[in-house]
């Protein structure tokens, strides 16, 4: 893919709309997880070493189009500036003659970060009038927010209708990255797909199939296919709309010869709460009454062997109940093989990304996804918005 990039453009002096996704997670008023700020300062960085002014700007949450002080980028505001190392400018306003003074005022090196683009329902709405009046604040745009890229946003889309436009250093690489894992994976390629809804995953699924050698199942997904092929499951999470669908992916996998595995074993629950009793129950089936929470030691094992022979592997989505520490193992132990692995490593989602977290081994991953939504839109072989945009063409 021919993005225009940033590298080769002379930033000297002029002003720069860099939009990225500090849409960061806030506990008690701070950013309690700085991972896409850190990952968006090679762009800043570069763009600062070259004497560019910048003005920054990100959406925060949904707060609808309206103004709501839940939802001010004022915390990411002071993360950033602690993260950059020098004073970040501020405003309130994200169109109109005052914010223009400001971008106007600039030195060179300075940065001024925006309110949050969301308290405005133009942003959104695409609106051609607000993208104008964005483009308004400088002469370069950039776009380094991959994962706001599958929305046909103003700040996303709109403005690039209006200014020279270019893709930052991490749009690139994860546009780079997600490209080749579709297009020239080492073999064998593994993916590991988790979760708790085949309808969530069912696009990537069917698009990944004839590009993998293996497709490792996990999460509450896993029990629409297993009651497919008439596995008991308790009270599991099932699909029943899925389950023909289910039936014929498995089908399907044997037909094209993909290693298309399931668990073989689970931990059990008699409740959906991290206070329930719990036990461990091979592959004749899950008991009525008790639901499955997570792969079993067998599964583990198994899924381990495979993951230690992998050239490539794509890994999006939990093996469990991961959000409840007695049911996070399986997870964990996914986690830990995939850093021991010599293939290339790709993780993608939030809650695979706290995983590799959370075990301790993200500097062993070959490349984290800040993409969410996007990367997996991408790798469902759909077209983002706001890729084409830089492209300048039209979906």
């Amino acid at each position: 893919m021919n993005l225009p990039r940033i590298e080769n453009i002379d930033v000297k002096g002029k002003r720069i709309f860099l939009r990225v996704d500090f849409n960061v997670p806030l506990e008690n008023g701070s950013v309690s997880d700085d991972t896409r700020i850190k990952k968006t300062m090679s762009t800043i960085e570069l763009l600062l070493n070259r004497g560019a002014k910048l003005i920054v700007a990100s959406h925060l949450g949904r707060p609808d189009g309206k103004v709501n002080p839940k939802y001010s980028m004022k915390p990411v505001l002071e993360a950033f500036s602690k993260i950059l190392g020098k004073e970040v400018k501020f405003s309130e306003n994200i169109i109109g003659p005052e914010v223009v003074k400001i971008s106007n005022s600039l030195n060179d090196g300075e940065v001024l970060l925006l309110e949050n683009l969301r308290f405005h329902k133009e942003e959104e709405e695409n609106e051609k009038e607000f993208s104008k009046k964005l483009s308004e604040l400088a002469e370069i745009y950039i776009n380094d927010a991959f994962g706001a890229a599958h929305r046909a946003h103003a700040s996303t889309e709109g403005i690039t209708n209006f200014l020279p436009s270019y893709a930052g250093t991490l749009m690139y690489r994860e546009i780079e990255i997600l490209t080749s894992l579709i297009t020239k994976p080492e073999k064998p390629f593994v993916a590991i797909i988790g979760g708790a809804k085949v309808s969530s995953k069912i696009k990537i699924l069917n698009n990944l199939f004839n590009k993998v050698d293996a497709m490792l199942i996990g999460g509450g997904m896993a029990y629409t296919f297993l009651k497919s092929r008439a596995v008991p499951v308790g009270s599991s999470l099932v699909e029943k709309e899925l389950e023909p669908q289910a039936f014929q992916m498995i089908d399907k996998a044997g037909f094209e010869k993909v290693d298309f595995q399931l668990p073989v074993d689970h931990i059990i629950a008699d409740s959906f709460s991290d206070k329930a009793k719990t036990k461990t129950v091979d592959k004749m089936g899950i008991i009525d009454g008790w639901m499955g929470m997570d792969i079993g030691p067998k599964t583990i094992s198994a899924y381990e062997k495979i993951i230690k022979s992998a050239g490539t592997i794509f890994w999006n989505g939990p093996m469990g109940v991961f959000e409840m520490d007695k049911f996070a193992n399986g997870t964990i132990q996914i986690a830990k093989a995939i850093a021991k692995s010599n293939a290339k490593t790709v993780v993608g989602g939030g809650d695979s990304i706290a995983a590799i977290n959370k075990a301790g081994v993200e500097d062993k991953i070959t490349h984290i996804s800040t993409g969410g939504g996007a990367s997996l839109e991408f790798l469902e072989g759909r077209a983002l918005p706001g890729v084409l945009a830089l492209l300048k063409i039209k979906d």
